[in-house]
């Protein structure tokens, strides 16, 4: 289709199909542009921002947008798969989610939003670190994006994780599950598998944010999990369908993943590692950005290390859901129960019963006056604590005297 047909067919179709769904004409307009603008370029958002997804294609095409849009887009003006790619959207059970329906996530996005309104309008920005938002999302999954992406929380770490840090991060994804949140991703290898099947396993949705179609499944042998995650979850991309995951869409991908979500927990980071970049996405954006220590000796571990000890980056250290919960929940309502300790007998015990208590040898018997000198009180005070202490099994009478109570037998073996 020439230029002109292209222009004239999108100009001809309707703006609006239905409230809260954009038109035709519309989605195949940012269909186009999802294509033939990658995405992160400051020019091109605020240009297809100021003159609408129609006019911004029909100015592309006949080269009169401004050079620093039409250097973005550059050879790929010539070309049309609009149509190709939402049949083959459609044929894999996907979609185009617009700004001009009701599912786009305005909420959850309105960070990116101003976050770009302090950007120079420079095309020669690195649009890796850029946080622009999306002209559009391809979604497969049955669910209403911004409904899933509600009450989420990204899930981020090394594709070269350890058991460690896999079952830390199953641990937090399926309590998030049980609490009625949402697990979000990449569809990595590592920890991202670990977070959405974590997820899976409590019955409850994760999303996807990957850096090629989705169509396709990245890495290949997670093409069953993904099949598991769409029951109830998302496969998410702003790269049209057979898009390849190039190496840079990665990093461009990591703003929607911190953007999306209510707050980011690094679980196991190298001292490089892109997990990180998601992290200084989530916190330059207002996000939550939450950190699971490891051990000292790790080097899957020395990112997450060096997130906590920047204090200007304000991280948080977490290790259960619940405190994952506390950090991006409702104040006052989410709070995480202070962690379980062992209740022993002396938790109740006054400071002179526990001077006796200590005072009471092992093995012999002692006096009441004789645990009164040890223990520094009166023999009254000795007398009054003792029956109390006796109850409790903590110290015992022999006949002649007092001593600690002896501890149960735990041996096995029998008597002969």
């Amino acid at each position: 289709m020439s230029a002109d047909e292209l222009v004239a067919d999108l100009r001809g179709g309707s703006v609006v199909d239905e409230p809260g769904t954009a038109g035709p004409a519309v989605r195949r307009a940012r269909a186009w542009l999802t294509r033939a603008l990658e995405p992160g370029s400051v020019p091109a958002w605020r240009f297809v921002e100021r003159v609408g997804p129609v006019e911004a294609v029909a100015a592309l095409r006949a080269g009169t947008a401004p050079p620093r849009v039409q250097a973005v887009a550059g050879a790929r003006v010539a070309e049309d798969a609009s149509l190709d790619d939402l049949r083959r959207a459609e044929r894999c059970g996907a979609r185009l989610v617009v700004p001009e329906d009701d599912e786009w996530p305005t909420s959850a996005l309105h960070c990116l939003t101003v976050a770009s309104s302090a950007l120079p309008d420079d095309h020669r920005l690195d649009r890796t670190l850029t946080p622009v938002p999306p002209l559009g999302l391809w979604v497969r999954g049955d669910g209403a994006l911004a409904d899933v992406v509600d009450r989420s929380v990204a899930l981020v770490g090394s594709r070269a994780a350890t058991a460690y840090g896999e079952h830390v991060t199953g641990e937090l994804a399926h309590g998030l599950g049980e609490r009625g949140w949402t697990t979000v991703s990449g569809g990595a290898f590592g920890i991202d598998a670990a977070a959405h099947r974590g997820a899976l396993a409590a019955g409850a949705p994760t999303v996807a944010v990957l850096a090629c179609g989705v169509d396709r499944a990245y890495p290949a042998s997670h093409s069953a999990l993904f099949s598991r995650l769409l029951d109830g979850g998302l496969l998410v991309s702003e790269w049209p369908p057979g898009c390849a995951p190039l190496r840079h869409r990665f990093l461009v991908r990591n703003r929607l993943i911190a953007a999306l979500t209510r707050g980011t927990v690094v679980v196991e980071a190298a001292a490089r590692s892109g997990a990180l970049a998601t992290a200084h996405r989530a916190r330059d954006l207002g996000r939550a950005l939450m950190v699971v220590p490891g051990p000292v000796t790790s080097a899957m571990s020395v990112g997450c290390h060096e997130l906590l000890r920047d204090e200007e980056r304000g991280a948080r250290l977490v290790t259960t859901a619940a405190q994952v919960v506390e950090q991006v929940g409702s104040l006052g309502a989410d709070l995480a129960a202070p962690p379980a300790r062992p209740a022993s007998p002396r938790d109740e015990l006054s400071d002179v019963a526990r001077r006796v208590l200590d005072a009471c040898p092992v093995r012999t018997g002692v006096s009441p006056e004789r645990l009164a000198a040890v223990a520094g009180c009166d023999v009254l005070d000795v007398l009054r604590v003792l029956p109390a202490l006796e109850l409790a099994d903590l110290v015992q009478w022999t006949g002649t005297g007092w001593r600690l109570h002896p501890p149960p037998k735990t041996g096995t073996g029998a008597s002969r």
